[in-house]
């Protein structure tokens, strides 16, 4: 069986999506057991936030720690709202902002950060990519 394809059906370019990554920093309230519990939230995050993720857009989240400082990198499309985005997927289920609500209960700014500010972005100084 031959496929036949009609001129100009298919003809744009597969070009994939493109996207940037943020990197975020907080720290955790100066608490042993409530850093062992906000990291053990994070090993079964609900599947409506994951699901709110999805739908605002996001292409990939990750958290890092050292000690008491997490870092945040979301990698997102080019040029996307994140204030948007964020809005978008808390709308996603009430288990969305429950879960935002219950986070923020455990996060503090770091130094250098407004009264109430929580999560500051940081600024790209340096990088090395090898072509």
């Amino acid at each position: 069986m031959a496929f036949v394809r009609c001129k100009g059906e298919g003809s744009k370019p597969n070009v994939p999506p493109q996207y940037e990554e943020h990197v975020f920093v907080v720290n955790i309230v100066d608490n042993p057991e409530k850093l062992k519990e906000y990291l053990t939230y994070h090993s079964h995050v609900w599947p409506e936030v994951e699901a709110g993720f999805k739908k605002a857009g996001y292409e990939r989240i990750a958290l890092y720690r050292f000690d008491k400082l997490i870092v945040m990198t979301v990698r997102v499309p080019v040029g996307a709202n994140l204030d948007q985005m964020g809005k978008l997927a808390e709308s996603y289920s009430p288990k969305c902002a429950e879960w935002n609500a219950l986070m923020d209960a455990y996060q503090q700014g770091v130094s250098g950060t407004a009264a109430g500010q929580k999560w500051a972005a940081t600024n790209l100084f340096y990088e090395f990519k090898h072509k």
